[in-house]
């Protein structure tokens, strides 16, 4: 495989950035995924950093070269990081488990298949067109298909944070799978969190797409999006892969140095997932003493542990 990546993440106005973000990939596949901790729950950004961390110990082990099926995989993956949240939960006699939403996409064989909960989104662009997005699991995506408001209504609406699907609700998730889509030449795929695509209009991504290569285009939008987002900007995150194919290099600039999978060892897993910066793990509602952070940070090892041998099981 041969494609560009980039990836970035900013706090914003907040005082914890709750997003995590990473991917990893093998000489045959490759795993892109952002989780944005929910800030009206305490511990956002430790159940996005669990549910990235669960996703990425499952790929590495999973992935040999490939999966056998990504849609499963990504559907059996989210489950077991809801079940460790609650198990978290229980362990730490909290009211309520840490919630996330989540979107994650698997690339094997120029295939793309991608997996939501809640209203972190994808984006499919195609010769300088949205050719697809997700529809987000929220009372705004309901309002808008309902014909109740417009789509220029939905930036700074009341509702715009009601969500009804995240990981570590009191209820299962809803692992919504899209349809397996043919990457062409030239294709980028955007993965981002509400913090990017709640402060800007369909428009202002196909313009960075369009205009400029992943390495440009992402930190582009992130200024536009915080800037755009007024005094207290959301936490913004995005990952943006373009791919270029198994053999031609046509498609991609020079000055982008597209990743070619082949220079990773034989059963290597080459990854990225992204950890908390320096002052960015006391949850959203009151800062962690030192021994929860080393409780939180422990049992987030514990969790990946347990997650290998709950699908060994299965």
């Amino acid at each position: 495989m041969r494609f560009s990546v980039y990836q970035e993440s900013r706090k914003g106005g907040r005082r914890v950035n709750q997003d995590r973000m990473g991917y990893l990939y093998t000489r045959k596949s490759l795993l892109m995924m952002v989780a944005d901790g929910m800030g009206g729950h305490a511990r956002g950004e430790i159940a996005a950093e669990m549910t990235l961390q669960v996703l990425a110990n499952l790929f590495q082990r999973d992935a040999k070269p490939m999966l056998p099926d990504p849609a499963d995989f990504l559907e059996k993956a989210v489950q077991v990081a809801h079940r460790d949240l609650h198990r978290y939960r229980a362990e730490n006699r909290l009211p309520e488990a840490p919630r996330t939403t989540i979107v994650a996409c698997v690339v094997q064989d120029g295939i793309a298949t991608w997996a939501h909960v809640g209203d972190s989104r994808l984006y499919l662009l195609r010769g300088g067109q949205i050719a697809y997005r997700t529809l987000d699991h929220s009372r705004l995506q309901q309002l808008l298909a309902g014909g109740q408001i417009k789509p220029e209504e939905v930036k700074g609406h009341p509702e715009r944070n009601r969500i009804h699907n995240c990981i570590g609700a009191f209820v299962t998730p809803n692992v919504e799978i899209a349809k397996r889509v043919s990457l062409q030449p030239g294709d980028s795929l955007l993965l981002c969190s509400d913090g990017l695509w709640g402060a800007l209009v369909d428009e202002d991504i196909t313009n960075a797409f369009s205009r400029a290569t992943v390495m440009r285009a992402v930190p582009a939008l992130i200024d536009r999006a915080i800037a755009e987002a007024g005094a207290e900007p959301d936490n913004c995150t995005a990952i943006a892969m373009s791919w270029a194919g198994s053999e031609s290099m046509d498609m991609i600039p020079p000055t982008e140095s597209p990743v070619s999978t082949l220079v990773i060892p034989e059963g290597s897993v080459a990854s990225t997932v992204q950890m908390p910066g320096p002052g960015e793990s006391p949850p959203a509602d009151e800062p962690l003493t030192e021994e929860q952070i080393d409780d939180a940070v422990a049992e987030i090892q514990r969790a990946i542990q347990r997650s290998s041998r709950l699908i060994a099981g299965k």
